[in-house]
């Protein structure tokens, strides 16, 4: 493999602003920043890395599944720097840059488990169809106090009167301005990492916000979602505050969502998802369909841990169907209102906890899988679909879900077997590690039975 080496606008610019090292990372299958650092000017000089291919499938609690899904002999992946994503670190008191990295295996193909390769599959198969993807995440996430004993539950910070958030104080200044320090941090480091952010509002829960980014490139814009959301853990540690992506952070609060805005445009620029007189294309309905097909067997890829699913709640706006409608907020698949050029599809099933690659990849992976095979959906939902009983549930415990994702094969034909086997292989790393553990629950209520 031929190194992969910064042009001289890029070599100056690292030696302009006094960068020490650089920092070579890739998202695991959990959504942490993995890599290695490599000094500056062995950077310039396109020095390559490698590091275990079994970092890609590190479980979130740190353990790793059986060799055989990696490789037998505990083979390398060589990290290859994108460098159109170099950018400074905007935390980093010592000058220092970071650019993502695909993992390449030694034969030189992508490695199939690594998140950013599972996403580019896709867009490949986007790609030779002449179509090209266009998102949006919108992310919402908890601002919470320091939390040093992971026993004790979130709380929202002091605020400048001394007292701290109840929540439903949804889109209210007050937080912002008293959080206002941190904010600035936050965009400034977005402003350095070449994130394009669109909406800041405050959301329901206390201390909860929501972030949208504005809508672009697929792979783009799942590399700025992975690393806003390394930028506000960062920037929250150094202004002792917790931030937390968790789906249900709080009991009887409000979770925190994903929802991904998807459209198609062909070689032309214009949204496939209308036709030429403006009204709804079959692709579009297609694409739907294939969301409403596929969607239930890939759940682990948009609500990645057990805690996932206690965000599904009905009445609080977290979709539990794959229902489709027309500007409706019951609905899994809501379509926003808009003109023809602005058609799209808004997947609300991803929690804020999902890996933004994988919940990329799975949503626009069931649309295509939908248009490959001229699925067609089901009518468009009237009403609020909460309260109609004959709505499709989806899958309520991550156990249920991966049992449903390994008896398809939705997972292996969008992003073949060695995916397929080994994502659910860390799935049942940390199920098990789940399971182990006793509740406050279980200690507060079972301990009185006789």
């Amino acid at each position: 493999m031929h190194p992969v080496i910064p042009n001289t606008e890029q070599s100056q610019w690292l030696r302009e602003r006094g960068c020490r090292d650089v920092e070579l990372c890739f998202a695991d299958v959990s959504g942490f920043a993995r890599g290695k650092t490599l000094p500056r000017e062995a950077f310039i000089g396109g020095q390559t890395l490698r590091i275990a291919r079994a970092v890609a499938i590190q479980s979130c609690v740190g353990e790793f599944p059986d060799y055989r899904f990696y490789g037998e002999n505990d083979p390398d992946a060589t990290l290859r720097p994108d460098l159109s994503t170099l950018r400074p670190v905007p935390w980093a008191s010592t000058p220092r840059a970071l650019v993502l990295c695909d993992c390449v295996d030694l034969d030189g193909a992508l490695t199939p488990f690594a998140p950013r390769s599972a996403l580019k599959r896709v867009l490949a198969g986007y790609a030779a169809r002449g179509l090209q993807p266009v998102v949006a995440p919108e992310l919402e996430f908890y601002i919470f106090a320091a939390n040093p004993d992971p026993a004790q539950p979130f709380q929202a910070p002091p605020l400048r009167s001394g007292r701290r958030e109840l929540g439903f104080d949804s889109f209210s200044f007050t937080t912002l301005n008293d959080l206002e320090a941190f904010f600035d941090d936050v965009y400034r480091g977005c402003e350095l990492l070449g994130i394009a952010t669109d909406t800041w509002v405050h959301e329901m829960g206390p201390s909860q916000f929501e972030i949208n980014l504005k809508h672009g490139d697929a792979l783009a814009l799942a590399d700025q979602t992975f690393l806003f959301k390394t930028l506000l853990k960062e920037t929250g540690n150094r202004h002792g505050l917790n931030v937390v992506c968790m789906a249900k952070p709080l009991a009887g609060q409000p979770g925190s969502s994903m929802h991904l805005h998807q459209s198609l445009v062909g070689h032309d620029g214009s949204n496939v998802f209308s036709d030429r007189h403006g009204n709804e294309s079959a692709l579009f309905h297609h694409f739907i369909a294939g969301l409403q097909t596929h969607l239930p067997k890939l759940m682990p890829m948009f609500c990645p841990s057990p805690n996932s699913y206690r965000r599904f709640v009905k009445g609080l706006a977290a979709p539990v169907n794959v229902s489709w409608g027309l500007d409706n907020r019951s609905v899994g698949l809501r379509i926003p209102q808009g003109g023809p050029e602005a058609r799209r599809v808004e997947n609300r099933l991803p929690g804020c906890d999902a890996n933004p690659y994988l919940s990329l990849a799975a949503s626009l992976g069931a649309g295509l899988l939908g248009i490959e095979d001229s699925l067609q959906p089901s009518a468009p939902a009237q009403g609020n679909v909460f309260k109609q009983a004959d709505s499709e549930l989806l899958p309520n415990t991550l156990d249920a879900a991966l049992a449903a994702m390994q008896g398809a094969d939705s997972v292996s034909r969008l992003f073949g077997e060695a995916f397929s086997l080994a994502y659910a292989a860390v799935k049942e790393v940390e199920l098990q590690h789940f399971h182990g553990e006793i509740t406050p629950w279980e200690r507060r209520y079972l301990s009185l039975l006789a």
